[in-house]
């Protein structure tokens, strides 16, 4: 393992561009230092996939259970049924990614307000964080957020990639921003680079969000796009330059912040162990 250890709060590792390779693409991340990694849960599909991911590597894989606006038409009364018992899985650490897109428009927005209130709802009975997606929709997510705040325990706006009006929103809710390889794209990441510099340490956390937004600033650039949680110090790299701190007592911080929000513990198996089952 090189560097210090981190932890990515937010990676589709069941995407089908990651079938042929899994394994090791867990033991690239391991080597580059990243030893936890939450799994998106973002349909009942995925979810499913996530826990049986998060079962078969327990040392080092957690998941998150939810249903992605895009999704929310096909939330039936059996599907809401079957989400609430994955969400109370061992292996599932949050709930979502749930929230509101208006920018795709994929669902009728009615049908995202639903299933958004749906999920804070189910979060708030069994005590477990959200994991929170908003796009071209502050005000309805706001809304509905306030409605269930104080039921709920805590959460993070993932891949925040908003302005410092909507991040000063979230902090003051408590909330914790993840920080994503948009923050590495010198074309549409000005304004985040600006504003993580206002980000409380304490509230910070890092995501690769693969396979997408690998990070522009990488050299030399993989030959591939497919972003994966091995580049996850790269995001760390250019959040530190950002902000004028050290690189890993930033990444001592925000890994603390991952294992606070999420009740996450410490790993107790070494990267080489994944490494010899890659190989095998």
């Amino acid at each position: 393992m090189s560097g210090p250890e981190l932890t990515d709060i937010g990676l589709n590792l069941a995407h089908d561009s990651f079938d042929h390779d899994r394994e090791a693409v867990l033991a690239r991340a391991l080597e580059a230092g990243v030893t936890r990694m939450l799994v998106t849960g973002s349909s009942l599909e995925s979810t499913r996939a996530a826990i049986a991911l998060a079962r078969h590597w327990p040392s080092h894989l957690r998941a998150t259970a939810g249903v992605h606006p895009h999704h929310a038409s096909d939330v039936t009364p059996a599907h809401r049924a079957e989400l609430s018992g994955l969400m109370r899985a061992p292996e599932v650490l949050a709930v979502g990614e749930c929230g509101l897109d208006y920018f795709r428009n994929f669902a009728p927005r009615a049908a995202q307000q639903r299933a958004f209130e749906q999920q804070l709802e189910l979060a708030a009975q069994i005590a477990k964080p959200v994991f929170l997606h908003q796009r071209d929709a502050h005000e309805d997510f706001l809304a509905i957020l306030d409605a269930h705040l104080p039921a709920l325990q805590g959460g993070v706006a993932h891949c925040f990639t908003d302005t410092l009006q909507a991040a000063r929103a979230y902090l003051d809710r408590g909330l914790y921003l993840g920080i994503t390889g948009w923050i590495c794209d010198e074309r549409r990441g000005a304004e985040l680079r600006e504003l993580v510099r206002y980000v409380p340490r304490e509230r910070l956390l890092i995501e690769t969000d693969a396979p997408y937004l690998l990070p522009r600033t990488l050299q030399p650039r993989p030959a591939s796009r497919r972003n994966e949680p091995m580049y996850l110090p790269e995001v760390l790299a250019t959040l530190a330059a950002c902000r004028e701190e050290d690189r890993e007592e930033l990444a001592r911080a925000i890994t603390a912040n991952a294992q606070t929000l999420f009740a996450w513990p410490s790993t107790d198996q070494p990267a080489a162990h994944v490494e010899r089952a890659a190989h095998a």
